[in-house]
């Protein structure tokens, strides 16, 4: 039969078709689900809208104002609350175009019951990507917090962040693991071991001087599946399965997560021609793509990086764009930290203690 929290969640991943693309975001991060029902007000469902559909019309240049029903998938895949999950299954796996991971559960008046994802009937299912996490750095920003501790290992809530980025990747499906250290590094191999708590193989890699961003991934031993490279000090939600996907949907050598930033000015911006006045715009917002500190890279660029000697992912990326070769930017638009400074460890403690209270 199918779960009950597949019926328990409607709630919480419904939406007004007429509701902007922004409080589909806002609405998506908050439900965890990778989808969002439309729901009419007579509890007939308007379309699907999945996190993909998002971040494909954001590469558009969708406005984040416009309605969400704008961007959805009008006729998705459909089942019932009695399905049994074998049968759930085969309707996801004979999707038209992929397999997908989001059914819409429809009662037999025609309404919408609930929302079914693959992972509710799903629990073991690999993503062939390996990862390598990089947690070397001194942590100076941080100071006096990693003194005597790595900065990927400060406490969020009740558990390390390393821990809780540890946790994503094997329920992402990710099995083998590498943590590159140099700073306190026994503090990081004591707690974690070959990762057998932690339900991953992990191992080890010794940077005897900074290596950069990129540099790390020389001493790793390729598998031949492409490697996921995660900075040690971000905290986030970000879908790594909708990351991969996308990754090989593209066809990239290489792919950075991007974050949408704003940055309000605050002055007035004068235009000008010569000395004439074009425009005056007061304090002007102005909108960019961040990388975000996590990457999908392929073995066929690894050789691309030096041996022993630093080398970060701008240099990689910067090198594969000079030899005209795809690097390819996935938006995030899940829960995302860089944990930079100490207000940045602030805000992390309390997000976390809201996300622990609220779900």
């Amino acid at each position: 039969m199918i779960p009950g929290e597949a019926l328990r969640r409607l709630e919480s991943v419904s939406i007004a078709p007429g509701e902007s693309i922004l409080a589909a975001v806002r609405r998506l991060d908050a439900a965890g689900t990778g989808a969002l029902l439309l729901r009419g007000p007579d509890g007939a469902l308007a379309g699907l809208v999945t996190d993909g559909d998002i971040r494909r019309g954001i590469l558009r240049g969708v406005n984040f104002n416009d309605p969400v029903d704008s961007i959805a998938t009008r006729s998705p895949v459909l089942g019932s609350p009695e399905l049994s999950v074998r049968e759930a299954l085969r309707l996801m796996d004979q999707s038209a175009d992929s397999p997908v991971n989001q059914l819409p559960l429809i009662d037999q008046c025609g309404r919408v019951a609930g929302l079914l994802l693959r992972r509710d009937i799903v629990t073991e299912e690999r993503l062939g990507l390996s990862a390598l996490i990089m947690a070397g750095g001194l942590g100076t920003r941080m100071l006096p917090l990693t003194e005597a501790v790595p900065k990927p290992m400060l406490p969020i809530g009740d558990r390390p962040l390393l821990e809780r980025t540890l946790d994503g990747l094997r329920r992402a499906g990710i099995g083998r693991v590498a943590i590159s250290t140099m700073h306190l590094a026994d503090r990081i191999m004591s707690h974690f071991g070959d990762g057998h708590a932690a339900g991953v193989d992990l191992e080890y890699l010794t940077e005897l001087q900074p290596l950069g961003t990129a540099g790390a991934l020389r001493l790793m031993e390729s598998d031949g599946t492409p490697t996921l490279v995660i900075n040690g000090d971000i905290m986030t939600s970000v879908s790594f399965s909708d990351l991969a996907a996308f990754h090989r949907r593209e066809g990239a050598e290489l792919t950075v997560g991007m974050r949408r930033c704003e940055l309000q000015l605050p002055y007035g911006v004068v235009d000008c021609a010569g000395s004439r006045v074009r425009a005056l715009r007061e304090k002007p917002r102005q909108t960019f793509w961040a990388n975000a500190g996590i990457y999908v890279v392929e073995p066929s660029v690894r050789d691309l990086i030096p041996e022993g000697a630093r080398f970060d992912m701008t240099d990689l990326i910067e090198r594969l764009l000079a030899e005209g070769r795809t690097v390819a930017g996935f938006p995030i638009l899940e829960y995302w930290l860089d944990i930079g400074q100490p207000a940045d460890y602030i805000r992390a403690q309390a997000d976390a203690g809201a996300a622990g209270a609220g779900r």
